[in-house]
């Protein structure tokens, strides 16, 4: 898909905010949603999705959602920090599907990263869902 294109609001994100489809829900408040990537590219892979918006990427979301998302997006990472202690950690964004984008509901990744450890494929393999929720449950424990 390119950088434009109409919402599909059967997209998965959509799909998970409206309860259809499961996720490892991380955090949830008035204006975001965090959960864990089912195809991680390390341990701990979180995304952060915008609840309101039906902005495909940062190109098109309401500006009046760009300050909450954010913040949430800051929030969340520092949970992971704080209870993965990574060596580091990447936040990205992709718009477009050249960039890699594979769901078209703006999202931002949150990828811990340690020392040596090699980062996987982006939409590799798919992780155990009892992990993932216990990853989940970590970081939410560490949500402040």
């Amino acid at each position: 898909m390119s950088l434009d294109g109409t919402y599909d609001d059967g997209n998965i994100f959509a799909k998970i905010l409206r309860g259809e489809a499961p996720c490892a829900k991380v955090f949830e408040d008035g204006e975001v949603f965090a959960f864990m990537d089912v195809f991680p590219q390390a341990k701990g892979h979180t995304l952060v999705i915008p609840k309101h918006s039906t902005g495909r990427n940062l190109l098109e979301v309401e500006p009046q959602a760009l300050t909450p998302l954010i913040l949430g997006v800051q929030r969340v990472t520092r949970a992971v920090r704080a209870a993965l202690n990574p060596d580091g950690i990447m936040v990205s964004q992709f718009n477009g599907a050249t960039a890699g984008q594979t769901v078209f509901h703006l999202h931002f990744h949150i990828i811990p990263r340690w020392e040596g450890v090699a980062l996987g494929r982006h939409g590799g393999g798919m992780a155990d869902p009892a992990e993932l929720k216990t990853l989940a449950e970590q970081i939410a424990a560490k949500i402040s």
